[in-house]
Formats: C-alpha cells, structure tokens, sequence
C-alpha cells in the first residue's frame, strides 16, 4: 500500500474448474485491501485478465504478474513470508510481530489452493491461521490484510481510475471520477 513497505500475494495453486472465481477474488481481495502485487502461480495465471481490468477501471497502482516458478519465488524472496492457513498461529497472537516485520521490509503473503507442499510451512516466517476452522482462502487474505493496515486500508486514494464506486445508503451508483460530487 502506498508509503508502506510492499506487500506481495501469491496464489499458489489453482484447482481448474474448481478454483475460478476463488483465484479471481483473491487477486480482487489483494488488489481492494492493500497488497502491492499479485502473482498467480502455474494454472491460476488464466485468471490475471479479470484483476487487470479491474485495476484498469478502478485505479491503481496494483501489479498483476505470473509465474511458472513459485517454490523459487517463496525460497529467493527477500523480505517475511507469511502463509495463510487454517493450522498455524492464530493471527491475534502474531499480528504485531508482523506489522513490525512490514516496517522493516517486504511481504510475501502464500494463499494456497489445493495442498501446499510442506516445504513452504518450512520457509514461511509465519504460518497464520485466521480462525482454526474450515474456511475460505478469499476470507482468510481479506482478515489477515486489514489487520496488517489496521483499517488504513479502507480509506486508500486510487490512482487514475476510470470508474468509482459513489458510496449510498441504497442502490448502486458508479461515475467517471470527474463527474462525482465532492
């Protein structure tokens, strides 16, 4: 998020005919609640047009990248990894020794999919469960960033947008930015 140190989420696994709206959302979820970039690893890359376009309308800065290579984007990153998953720490336990890691470098934040290879518990700095209950990898990502901003998030500025969102008590209204009422 902007003025923050990078925060990074990478998708790893994609389960097709399964996982096609979930990857999408949470590339979506990275990009509405503060991340820096998404990577979508191996299968879930067909999944980038929708959060580039996204991006596009609504405004950025958001990245959307790809990789074949995932294992050596977690082994090589410089900066905490954190993996998300429901048999780790509890996040309210170790949400302060990572937002002091955030001031001190990079994120890297793993959502996996299908079963992660052990090797990324291994050389994740923090294995962070959201709740120790069955739930969604969307959820999880959206909980464990706003804790990390605090709610800062929420009020992010966006760059550039072709399209925002006019909040209302009912209904939908969504304008060129240069038609909104301050």
């Amino acid at each position: 998020m902007q003025g923050d140190n990078h925060v990074t989420v990478l998708r790893l696994g994609h389960r097709p005919g399964r996982d096609e709206r979930m990857t999408t959302h949470v590339g979506l979820t990275a990009r509405a609640l503060g991340a820096d970039r998404v990577v979508m690893a191996g299968s879930a890359s067909s999944r980038t047009d929708t959060v580039v376009d996204i991006t596009d309308r609504f405004g950025g800065p958001f990245e959307v990248e790809t990789t074949d290579e995932p294992k050596r984007l977690i082994r090589d990153f410089e900066g905490t990894v954190v993996h998300l998953t429901m048999y780790g720490e509890q996040i309210q336990d170790v949400e302060a020794d990572i937002r002091a890691a955030h001031a001190e470098g990079p994120l890297l934040v793993v959502v996996g999919a299908e079963k992660v290879p052990f090797e990324v518990y291994e050389r994740a700095d923090y294995n962070v469960g959201v709740t120790s209950q069955p739930h969604s990898e969307v959820a999880s990502l959206a909980v464990f960033l706003d804790r990390l901003y605090e709610g800062r998030e929420l009020d992010r500025e966006w760059e550039d947008p072709d399209r925002v969102v006019v909040p209302m008590e009912t209904g939908k209204k969504v304008v060129d930015p240069n038609d909104r009422e301050e």
